[in-house]
């Protein structure tokens, strides 16, 4: 079968390194499932994988995928042959760069049935890492009721993962922030549901007092940790709490978080299926959660650009993309 890899690290400067190769059809074990991949998502995670260690060449990057099982191991309960499915996987396999990937039944769901594989692929990883951050995290209610009159800011609403927090946070009766600055990207902020969309390029306290906000329960970071960090400990309120996903890149005071007794964290969604955790099919719970609430028409897909057919040239352009940090919702291509 068909896969896109490459032997070592390397910066986009240092040229496109990926390489196509073949590799033997792997065989599904116990929960395992052998999907026959159709449509993936390129996300910024693949990029910072990309410049980290290679362990064992070649490497297959890749997250998001949409497909259709071909095989099942002897412990799967959930799935049948054909069934058509979605999933973010977990960095213990080899990617979805390749035209079968094994990925273990507990963090699959079934696709949405009223989308397409392209609309499909733009939604696990973010979407799981929205559910992990707002529900596990913040802990917010399942009940819509219970967090009225609670608010949330999301940095970096137009990006993937706040694209599809936005919606989520939304339905489930936070008053959803957001932060953009182009005109494009404040209106997809808007059309993902956000009440109020804050301009990042201005002091967000000032943004803050322009639409009479004190402070929020919630501030979610998905755009550079360091450069917010102060700025969210000053708006979030007494006792709120601030999840990021991205990692510090210089050493912060963490003492500045007692004042308020503010709650920090990191989300890492990957965090389950690394360790193999007792709940790892929370995974599979909260994708199909999404897929019920695609086909319910609450949530809708993020994409906003698809490549058709996935090349050498094509993935390295993808990642060119994803690293000018100027993308609108996802990127998805075809295979």
């Amino acid at each position: 079968m068909k896969a896109i890899g490459a032997d070592k690290s390397f910066n986009l400067e240092d040229g496109n390194l990926f390489y196509e190769f073949a590799v033997d059809t792997p065989k599904p074990e116990q929960y395992e499932l052998l999907v026959r991949v159709e449509t993936i998502s390129v996300n910024p995670v693949d990029t910072k994988i990309r410049k980290t260690e290679v362990e064992q060449a070649p490497r297959i990057l890749g997250f998001d995928a949409v497909g259709v099982v071909e095989a099942v191991g002897d412990g799967v309960s959930h799935f049948d042959i054909g069934d058509e499915v979605f999933y973010s996987g977990s960095p213990k396999y080899q990617g979805s760069n390749q035209s079968y990937q094994i990925v273990d039944e507990r963090l699959v769901a079934k696709k949405p049935k009223n989308i397409s594989n392209v609309d499909a692929a733009s939604l696990p990883l973010t979407g799981l890492t929205a559910y992990e951050t707002l529900f596990d995290v913040f802990k917010i209610s399942f009940n819509p009721e219970e967090n009225k009159g609670k608010s949330i800011l999301i940095i970096n609403g137009a990006g993937g993962v706040g694209s599809i927090a936005t919606q989520i946070a939304k339905h489930y009766g936070l008053h959803v922030i957001t932060t953009a600055s182009r005109e494009e990207t404040h209106q997809w902020s808007k059309d993902m549901g956000a009440d109020i969309v804050l301009n990042h390029k201005n002091d967000l306290a000032e943004e803050f007092k322009k639409y009479e906000i004190s402070e929020v329960d919630y501030i979610f970071c998905t755009f550079d940790t360091d450069m917010y960090y102060e700025k969210m400990i000053e708006l979030v309120k007494p006792r709120g709490m601030i999840a990021t996903i991205v990692a510090f890149k210089n050493k912060q005071d963490l003492n500045l978080l007692k004042p308020k007794s503010i709650t920090f964290t990191h989300e890492f969604m990957s965090s389950r299926p690394i360790h193999e955790t007792e709940d790892m099919q929370i995974h599979r719970d909260y994708l199909t959660d999404i897929s019920e609430k695609i086909e319910a028409g609450i949530y809708k897909p993020t994409v906003n650009e698809v490549v058709d057919g996935l090349t050498v040239e094509t993935l390295y352009d993808a990642h060119v993309k994803l690293e000018n940090q100027s993308m609108i919702g996802k990127l998805v291509i075809k295979l």
